[in-house]
């Protein structure tokens, strides 16, 4: 199953470009995130990225991107809007005003609702992942 994830906002493409770099240090995903771009815009040099495509096939990978997602998030200053979208369209919005201040308990149990719908997503199955915008 892949994963899209699309940062929203002006900045955009360096909290997709920062967030890929941060979860691609993780041992269960590396190799497993990869950037997606569309061509670039007319007067512009270089493709424009647009989202990270994870895949998630082994065990572990779906709990790892929960975590590296809640992680990275934390670690982000001003109003950084995410949305993981997975292969049956459904999505799930995250935003680092909401993360930056939880507990440790608080946290535990954002990172284990996120791992537990990327779970239950993965053994569904879903439509292209290719597909995903």
């Amino acid at each position: 199953m892949d994963v899209a994830v699309i940062a929203e906002g002006p900045d955009g493409e360096d909290q997709l470009r920062s967030l890929r770099d941060w979860l691609s240090d993780s041992q269960e995903l590396r190799g497993r995130v990869e950037g997606v771009e569309r061509p670039p815009r007319a007067g512009t040099l270089g493709p424009v990225l647009d989202a990270l495509s994870v895949a998630l096939g082994p065990a572990g990978a779906a709990s790892a991107l929960a975590t590296g997602l809640v992680a990275w998030l934390r670690t982000r200053r001003g109003d950084v809007h995410i949305k993981v979208t997975l292969p049956d369209r459904s999505s799930l919005e995250l935003t680092a005003k909401r993360v930056s201040g939880l507990d440790t308990d608080a946290l535990q149990q954002q990172v284990t609702q996120l791992g537990d719908l990327l779970n239950r997503h993965q053994d569904t199955g879903g439509p292209d992942p290719h597909e995903l915008p």
